[in-house]
């Protein structure tokens, strides 16, 4: 039996939201070029539509309460100085592993590997979306509608409307190398609004990796559809050091025996906001989604927002959602996170934590646990914790002879060692807690 009330089966969730009035989104859409024609159109014209009634987000939005959403309603982001250092030193950069490069939100074909790869066909959103036949047709916009319901995620729609490139990926087997998406920039002011849609066929694999950064400020949905046996790898790492503002959206079907882990590491950046919208639709299906999230109010002004929602809609399904949070000099830290569990999902085990390690008394960590239940046989639990260095573990290492700020650093990995462990790959974790301990070595002990 879970450890929240269980509410009656009769009882439906209501969608969230209010419609806001139309003429700040008719200035946010003015600045953008709409793209026309193709197979997305219906599409589109429906995300524009949906957009239209449902209006901007505000304050009062349920789901916007910790987080200001004015900075994403202006028509057009702040620019951000061009760094020389942007292109140095990539993670994963020295893997084998089929590189996709996006300039601006657009594709950079002379920058980038062949496409072609055994076990994978992948375009282009922009070439694709000139014909209207596409494999892709049928997907595109169709999980991100139906993630609108019971929460309304307008931005998510405005991106379905206004996308102007991306990767259209479909495994059919296991390829050899991981597909790694690298994000460049070319302007100080690039508004960046780019989609993903992504199938594994049943049976197949695939290792997906996001690095770099998008535009001065950018907008992204991934649309992942897993047949029954698919299995999905997903690692996106935000760039540190840079004034980010960036909202992803990671929408994923998992049908019966497939497995998703999605893994994110955000380090600094002025406001991100990560929303996953999980539907487990088959039987004995799998879906993990951690993050492990480091701020520095030092370096800027630091808010981070991760907000998920998974839905188990059938039997014997595992789910685990595990964030960590490192915060300091006024950094603050937002998690959101649901389960819902329908009738007749039996024998659901979801699992949620969220913690936060503050490294000063300025910082702060706000979150919104929530587990709703209509099914009897489950096993569901929730637990949010915050607090600062452990003096006890600090004092023990320091007396073996361990300088004070390696003590940090080590004391830091390993509150962040559960979210790094739902990295199956152990050649990429190894290099994502190298990354880590760098930015921690630099910033943990100032």
């Amino acid at each position: 039996m879970a450890d929240a009330a269980v509410r009656t089966k009769d009882q439906t969730p209501t969608v969230e939201g209010s419609p806001k009035p139309a003429n700040a989104l008719d200035a946010r859409l003015a600045a953008l070029t709409l793209p026309q024609g193709g197979f997305t159109a219906a599409a589109r014209r429906d995300a524009l539509a949906r957009l239209r009634e449902m209006g901007l987000p505000g304050p009062r939005d349920e789901y916007w309460r910790y987080t200001d959403p004015r900075a994403f309603n202006a028509p057009v982001p702040q620019p951000i100085p061009l760094l020389d250092k942007e292109a140095d030193s990539p993670l994963f950069g020295d893997r084998d592993r089929l590189k996709l490069v996006f300039v601006d939100g657009r594709f950079d074909a002379a920058a980038s590997d062949d496409l072609a790869l055994e076990g994978i066909q992948i375009d282009t959103l922009a070439d694709a979306d000139t014909r209207q036949d596409h494999w892709a047709a049928d997907l595109y916009g169709r999980l991100e509608t139906a993630g609108q319901t019971p929460v309304r995620r307008p931005f998510a729609a405005l991106n379905t409307a206004a996308a102007a490139d991306g990767v259209l990926i479909r495994v059919t087997s296991s390829p050899a190398r991981p597909v790694h998406v690298v994000h460049r920039r070319a302007s100080e002011d690039a508004d960046v609004v780019w989609h993903h849609v992504i199938r594994v066929e049943e049976g197949a694999e695939l290792t997906f990796l996001e690095t770099g950064m998008v535009g001065a400020r950018s907008n992204g949905v991934i649309e992942a559809d897993l047949r029954p046996g698919a299995r999905l790898h997903h690692i996106t790492a935000k760039r540190a050091g840079h004034q980010k503002l960036g909202l992803s959206h990671l929408f994923v079907r998992v049908a019966e025996g497939a497995l998703l882990k999605s893994f994110c590491l955000s380090v600094n950046g002025t406001l991100m906001r990560h929303e996953a919208v999980i539907d487990i639709a088959g039987d004995d299906a799998v879906a993990h989604i951690a993050a492990a999230v480091l701020g520095d109010g030092n370096v800027g002004a630091f808010h981070h927002d991760d907000t998920v929602f998974i839905t188990h809609g059938a039997e014997r399904c595992e789910s685990r959602q595990v964030f960590k949070k490192v915060l300091k000099n006024g950094a603050e830290g937002v998690f959101q996170g649901k389960i819902l569990v329908k009738p007749g999902a039996q024998k659901t085990d979801g699992y949620q934590i969220s913690q936060a390690l503050l490294l000063d008394e300025r910082s702060q960590f706000l979150a919104k646990p929530e587990l709703e239940i209509y099914a009897d046989d489950v096993k569901c639990s929730h637990g949010s914790t915050t607090g600062a260095i452990d003096e006890e573990a600090l004092f023990y290492l320091r007396s073996r002879g361990v300088p004070y700020g390696r003590a940090i650093v080590f004391l830091v990995l390993s509150f962040l060692a559960d979210a790094l462990e739902e990295i199956e790959d152990e050649d990429l974790r190894a290099e994502i807690n190298d990354r880590l301990e760098a930015w921690l070595t630099l910033h943990a002990t100032q």
